[in-house]
Order: structure tokens, then C-alpha cells, then sequence
């Protein structure tokens, strides 16, 4: 069984300022550039026979500064939508919403065209995306790198482990950083997480 390179993509502004960025297309900070270049050491060494990332210019700016090959686009791996709660802190939802907890809450609907995901839809799109690479994780081709979001690749590891996708909130991940999924004992399991030096 090859190995699962989760990779979350380097800052922006909102993820430094804690707000919620789905589908809005922020560029990675400065920062967030020196956090990409840095993982370029951790990756190098490894033999990665595919790679995706989603469509936002944060994933693939993350994935060229971290000297990936150039990666495979695949919308579904896109960050969560979060409809109305898009570009707000969670401070600012619980203000309306005390306790608020949005791997089983969900979001508010937004507008036409981003209505907003349930943990479940978010959870559909994560095994549509393991599905898609389950014959490379079975192969000898190399490890599967994902370039991608906090949030998605929290309810993807979820649902990698046979999680419902509500338990991806037992997974922080910070801008920069890889997670790394195998297995143990012909079982899915986390090798690495949040690591930044392998």
C-alpha cells in the first residue's frame, strides 16, 4: 500500500485572521510562501506518483513552491462551501449561534451559486476523491500527494480512517503542514500529522 501526503496549503490573510475561506481565491501571504518553499526538504526525498490539488490558487501556489510535480486539478477538492458563514470567524457565527460547531452544525445557506455544504456533502466529496486514488494507494507507484484545506482534508482523513465525516473535527492542520496517511496491520492509519520535518 502506498502512503497519503495530505498537504494543507501555506497562510493566507483570512486563515491568519481566522476566517472562514471556501470559495473565495486568496493568494498565499508572504508567509505563506516561505511556509510552501519550506516543506520542499520534507517532500524532495520522497517518490510521489501523483499529485492533485484543488483548483485554488492557495493549493497550487503551495504545491509549485513545495516543488511538487505539477499536479492534477480536481474540484472536489476544493475547501468546504461555507455559504453564508464565508470570510466570518467563528467567534463572529457564535455570536448568533452560541456553540456553534461546524463539523456538526453545518453553515448557514449563502447565495446562489455557493449555498453552502453539510458535513455529509463535504464527506461525499472526500470519497469521491478516495475512490479516485484507491487504485494508486493500492499500487507500488509511489506515494499520492493532495495539495488542499484545513477543513476538507480533516473530514478526508475521517473518512479514510472509516469515519463519519463529523469526526474530522478531531484533526487540527495548520497552514504548511502534512499529514501523512498509511496503514497499520492492513488498516488505514495516521502515520504523521501536522508535521513540518519527516
Amino acid at each position: 500500500m502506498s502512503r497519503l501526503l495530505l498537504i494543507r496549503h501555506g497562510e493566507t490573510e483570512w486563515s491568519r485572521n481566522g476566517r472562514h475561506t471556501g470559495r473565495t481565491d486568496l493568494p498565499l501571504t508572504t508567509g505563506g510562501e516561505e511556509q510552501a518553499r519550506a516543506l520542499r526538504p520534507l517532500l524532495s526525498g520522497r517518490t510521489i506518483g501523483q499529485v492533485y490539488a484543488s483548483p485554488m490558487q492557495r493549493a497550487l501556489r503551495t504545491a509549485e513552491l513545495a516543488g511538487l510535480a505539477p499536479p492534477q486539478v480536481d474540484p472536489d477538492l476544493q475547501e468546504w462551501d461555507y455559504g453564508g458563514y464565508e470570510g466570518i470567524t467563528t467567534a463572529e457565527i457564535r455570536r448568533s449561534r452560541p456553540g456553534w460547531y461546524l463539523f456538526r452544525d453545518g453553515v448557514a445557506p449563502g447565495p446562489a451559486g455557493h449555498p453552502g455544504e453539510s458535513p455529509e456533502q463535504v464527506g461525499a466529496r472526500a470519497d469521491r476523491v478516495l475512490a479516485r486514488i484507491a487504485p494508486y494507494l493500492e499500487g507500488d507507484e509511489g506515494e499520492v500527494a493532495l495539495v488542499a484545506h484545513a477543513h476538507f482534508l480533516r473530514v478526508l482523513t475521517a473518512r479514510r480512517l472509516g469515519l463519519p465525516a463529523s469526526a474530522g473535527g478531531l484533526f487540527t492542520f495548520e497552514t504548511g503542514a502534512v499529514g501523512v496517511l498509511g496503514t497499520e496491520h492492513g488498516r488505514p492509519a495516521v502515520l504523521a500529522w501536522n508535521a513540518r520535518s519527516l
